[in-house]
């Protein structure tokens, strides 16, 4: 068993998602400037249940779960910042210039980036993008938020 002081900086990052592994889209933390940005990915694997059915006989990633890939990226970036206390609860908000221009299909790893480009209060703006094999399949700008921390 490991335990968490024996963990690189970046797995305690990625550990910090709140989602189970069921629904963690990150495998790998790769880069990691505190409060600033990312690198991650995740490896589409055959196995994943919800293929079967987008689209039966051709499957692929959805695009939905690339932003939520992106918004657990940004999560992890703006709450590992040492100058700020993490928000509770830190949520994807709103999407803003979302384009989704490629796919992920079983057996490719995307590579996801996020950006925080702002903070306002309970709020953290970020950039995200994701790639397959070198070529962008998604862009977008991403708000999150939180409750903030009790004085």
């Amino acid at each position: 068993m490991t335990r968490a002081n024996d963990l690189s900086p970046l797995q305690r990052a990625l550990d910090s998602l709140p989602h189970g592994p069921e629904f963690r889209f990150l495998d790998h933390l790769t880069e990691l400037v505190p409060g600033v940005s990312g690198v991650g990915d995740y490896l589409v694997r055959e196995d994943l249940g919800f293929l079967r059915g987008h689209f039966p006989g051709h499957p692929i990633f959805p695009g939905v779960l690339l932003v939520e890939a992106s918004a657990q990226l940004a999560g992890v970036v703006a709450q590992s910042d040492p100058q700020i206390p993490a928000l509770a609860g830190l949520k994807l908000t709103a999407l803003r210039n979302v384009k989704i221009t490629g796919t992920a299909v079983p057996g490719q790893t995307v590579q996801f980036k996020a950006i925080v480009t702002g903070r306002l209060g309970n709020l953290v703006q970020a950039s995200a993008e994701a790639s397959v094999d070198n070529q962008v399949v998604l862009r977008a700008e991403l708000i999150l938020s939180g409750e903030p921390p009790r004085a």
